[in-house]
């Protein structure tokens, strides 16, 4: 009877000695390169996520006692590593179709919409899908406004993976007209003085946040969640801080309610994106990209060289068991270079970060990145170094043998020597090449130099400017190298002169 009060007092110390229980994790994920209004980067503060559908995840998470933790990846990557279980919901302005649903479970929408058409200022007539009709029209690609303008007919369309470049080609008059969701007409179209909406919404479509089958206990939850936003206002609140509250969704709510919140996320938007007037202030907001270009930049220089030094390890075994291996290897490295050539490098980095997890191998972002560009490269060095073998005078071996060296050892000591002297320049010219090659990587979530200009350009309609500075600094990572090539080519030349000269 007295051990009961101690043990309850034991345990009650260790609860307070362990502190309050961690919220489980809810991985969200989403694409954040541009997406505004839906989830991106403060323009004003590239480090901030920001977004409506960042505020409802926020909100969201404590109704339903986890904690959100965002996921970046990019757009074609997200329902793939969804279903791979490398987060556990996604929401980036998903529609709710039979198509998707037929891959991927929903839960209740938390947005309606429709389609609005932009044109340009001075155009007549383009108000609905049948005036569009013999026009070049721009929208994204696999959504409702395509369905509806492949099913028009008559129309000339363009699918663009980014909502930037359709109004930016519209702007610059490669398009007659785009059709896109009423959301991003908003915040692209309508601050654009080039641009107006015009004619009516058309169609009708539903977001939800997207989860991957057989997670029921989770949708039930995400449901309940985003019901009580609903009831108690949240998200009526939230909606129009980003100035997204219409008449439809009031319906769709019935929150009805009088209460008026100034659209202050879409002031801050407005504001943070607007054209700067003069130079010394285009310097200045180019001054505040150069954190984002510099983390990018050691990225991809951290990608590259881990990729270089496996790509130079498995090339040199590569080319050793082409040329001295036995038939088997011989076959299995010629077999393994014929296809690494002859398949796209994207398709490589894509089968390893998404395809292998159906194996049971999953790899992280960046050692996904380094072994997809260790992998392809090292088909390319192993020819080069068995270039570099063949070059060796054949005497080299035959004195090595002399000298009651084995084959290894001759091989080892004597041949690679030789015939990395050889190779050196080619090597650096390669280095050189995967460093820019690791663009690729932007599609597996890694913020290297390319995924950073495509954000910054996106953000702020500047190509030129953003493009230039991204471009130094490639320019600055691959000098050391092109210097390091001219030295190994001088060098080798000098000791093929001393040879001769001998």
């Amino acid at each position: 009877m007295i051990r009961l009060p101690l043990l309850a007092g034991l345990a009650a110390l260790m609860l307070l000695l362990a502190g309050p229980a961690r919220a489980e994790p809810l991985r969200w994920a989403s694409d954040a390169q541009s997406g505004a209004p839906y989830v991106f980067h403060d323009p004003a503060d590239q480090s901030r996520l920001t977004g409506f559908e960042t505020d409802i995840m926020a909100a969201l998470g404590p109704r339903i006692g986890m904690t959100p933790v965002f996921v970046q990846n990019d757009w074609d990557g997200l329902i793939p590593g969804l279903q791979r279980g490398l987060y556990d919901v996604v929401i980036d302005g998903i529609e709710i179709t039979p198509e998707h649903q037929a891959a991927i479970d929903f839960s209740e929408p938390y947005y309606r919409t429709s389609e609005r058409i932009a044109v340009r200022r001075d155009a007549v007539g383009l108000d609905s899908i049948p005036a569009l009709r013999g026009h070049v029209v721009g929208t994204l690609k696999d959504t409702l406004s395509q369905r509806l303008l492949e099913q028009a007919g008559g129309i000339r369309l363009r699918s663009y993976d980014d909502e930037i470049n359709a109004y930016s080609d519209l702007a610059n008059g490669r398009l007659d007209a785009v059709m896109l969701d009423a959301p991003i007409a908003l915040y692209y179209a309508v601050p654009d003085p080039r641009l107006k909406l015009v004619g009516g919404p058309i169609g009708a479509l539903s977001y939800g946040i997207a989860i991957a089958k057989g997670r029921d206990a989770l949708k039930a939850r995400i449901d309940s969640g985003l019901d009580a936003m609903r009831r108690d206002g949240t998200l009526r609140r939230i909606l129009q801080r980003w100035a997204m509250w219409t008449p439809e969704m009031a319906t769709f709510t019935g929150d009805h309610s009088t209460e008026v919140l100034p659209p202050a996320a879409w002031q801050h938007w407005l504001q943070a994106t607007r054209p700067v007037p003069g130079l010394r202030e285009r310097m200045a907001r180019y001054a505040g990209f150069l954190p984002l270009i510099g983390r990018a930049a050691l990225m991809t220089l951290a990608v590259s060289a881990c990729a270089m030094v496996l790509a130079v390890a498995w090339g040199l075994l590569l080319a050793l068991a082409r040329r001295y291996g036995s038939w088997p290897l011989r076959v299995s490295a010629t077999a393994y270079i014929e296809i690494v050539r002859g398949t796209p490098l994207l398709i490589q980095i894509l089968f390893i970060f998404y395809g292998l997890p159906s194996l049971g191998v999953r790899l992280d972002p960046f050692l996904a990145g380094v072994v997809a560009l260790g992998l392809n490269y090292a088909a390319y060095e192993a020819e080069n170094y068995r270039a570099g073998l063949q070059s060796v005078p054949h005497g080299q071996m035959e004195a090595a043998l002399a000298l009651n060296m084995t084959q290894g050892q001759a091989v080892r000591h004597v041949l690679v020597p030789q015939a990395f002297r050889f190779v050196v320049p080619v090597m650096t010219n390669d280095f050189i090449s995967l460093l820019k090659d690791s663009s690729l990587v932007s599609v597996i979530t890694l913020t290297e130099l390319t995924q950073a200009y495509v954000r910054l350009s996106t953000t702020y309609y500047d190509y030129l400017g953003t493009g230039l500075l991204v471009g130094g600094a490639y320019l600055l990572l691959g000098l050391p190298f092109v210097r390091l090539a001219r030295v190994a080519e001088r060098r080798l030349a000098a000791g093929q002169v001393r040879a001769a000269r001998r």
